[in-house]
């Protein structure tokens, strides 16, 4: 180990309330981090997921990456708007905040106290039901609508009581066979609350998450799937998690807008790995 140490801060993300929404770590000052030490340090954190911010570059982008303690990951939601709340709010960056990734050019514009996240879509094709997924999920009795993006898969219940009442077997829940390059599975239904346009929950135990509690990415694929659906292109979302998360949600084409707070709970210093 070196004497050199990693600046981190601990955020909530997609809530305004501490310890609830989604923690995300990020971590700065990284220059000449290598990605086993990322990996190792998002392990050490065991959070959802980690952020590695770059320094600003050439026209004023920063290349940004996430890390969960398994693996890295293409594109993370929460991770991105605590990356972007780090930057605004205690480090004294200027907005718009704009990072470069593996899933290309991500914005986030202040709107008020909340954070726009400008990412792309995900619309997703209603496909059959993977062998032993419903099983897995314990929604078997469920009447059920499976459909799959390139990153998330849905599958759409009749009732929010039915996404609250899924108990998912993890250990087989994992072992089910999705469609090429889908990290997890977000189960959805129409919102019970006025208010409220639709609810989900997000399981991803092949990247090792089994139960996210807010998840950005996978409202890049439930955005353009409900705008559909109820014929609206802004909506509320709620992610129905033990510790729960809102969401608003817009549809813009081959962009959905995610505008959410967050809030930082800690911050410290992280020992370097080699």
């Amino acid at each position: 180990m070196t004497g050199r140490k990693i600046p981190y801060y601990t955020v909530d993300a997609f809530t305004d309330t501490p310890f609830r929404g989604n923690p995300a770590a990020v971590c700065v000052d990284i220059d000449g981090l290598s990605d086993q030490a990322m990996a190792r340090n998002a392990g050490e954190m065991n959070l959802s997921e980690t952020a590695f911010v770059y320094e600003e570059g050439d026209g004023g982008s920063r290349r940004l990456r996430w890390f969960t303690p398994a693996v890295e990951v293409p594109l993370c939601g929460h991770a991105t708007l605590a990356s972007a709340h780090v930057l605004l709010r205690e480090r004294g960056a200027a907005g718009p905040v704009r990072f470069h990734s593996l899933s290309g050019p991500l914005t986030v514009h202040e709107e008020g106290d909340r954070l726009r996240l400008d990412f792309p879509a995900n619309p997703p094709v209603e496909g059959p039901m993977p062998d032993r997924l419903a099983e897995a999920l314990r929604i078997a009795g469920a009447e059920a609508v499976f459909a799959a993006s390139g990153k998330v898969a849905l599958v759409a219940l009749a009732s929010e009581d039915e996404v609250l009442s899924a108990r998912p077997d993890f250990g087989t829940l994992g072992r089910v066979v999705l469609p090429d390059g889908v990290m997890g599975v977000a189960v959805t239904a129409p919102g019970d609350d006025a208010g409220v346009d639709f609810v989900s929950r997000f399981f991803a135990p092949w990247v090792g998450v089994d139960e996210d509690p807010v998840t950005g990415v996978a409202h890049t694929t439930l955005t353009p799937w409900w705008s559909a659906v109820l014929g609206r292109r802004e909506m509320e979302a709620r992610q129905r998690s033990a510790r729960g998360g809102a969401l608003t949600v817009r549809e813009r084409g081959d962009r959905v807008e995610l505008v959410g707070h967050a809030v930082t709970v800690a911050a410290g210093e992280m020992v370097r790995p080699r």
